[in-house]
């Protein structure tokens, strides 16, 4: 199974892992996963992709859409941990950016039911 990588243009690689640890609900296992400074590593289980969140040149190539079944409360509890609204699009959907600069989406429920590892938000 690949790696999906985030690639933020950061100074501090911490923030984006905190920041990515918060909205996924996934805790930081390494803010150094190679020893080299460049990728920060999120806890996942034995059975989704590992995330990486790299430290790059370029812009960001990962999109990422949040499924949620009320997409205000979704949005509000993003941007505690420091995300932007950027739009609101065809009153469907959220376009979002985190404090390093990704653009991700909070979208309705995709599936009809959510899988196995759902994390809550009380």
């Amino acid at each position: 199974m690949g790696r999906p990588r985030t690639g933020p243009q950061v100074d501090d690689l911490g923030d984006a892992a905190r920041f990515w640890s918060a909205a996924l609900g996934k805790p930081v296992a390494s803010l150094d996963q190679d020893g080299d400074g460049r990728y920060a590593e999120l806890r996942t289980a034995d059975d989704e992709p590992p995330i990486l969140l790299q430290k790059v040149e370029h812009e960001s190539r990962v999109h990422l859409d949040i499924e949620t079944d009320d997409l205000e409360a979704e949005a509000a509890r993003l941007e505690r941990p420091g995300a932007k609204r950027i739009a609101f699009v065809h009153e469907r959907w959220w376009v979002m950016e985190a404090p390093s600069g990704q653009r991700f989406c909070i979208v309705r429920r995709q599936r009809d039911a959510f899988g196995p590892h759902l994390n809550r938000w009380d």
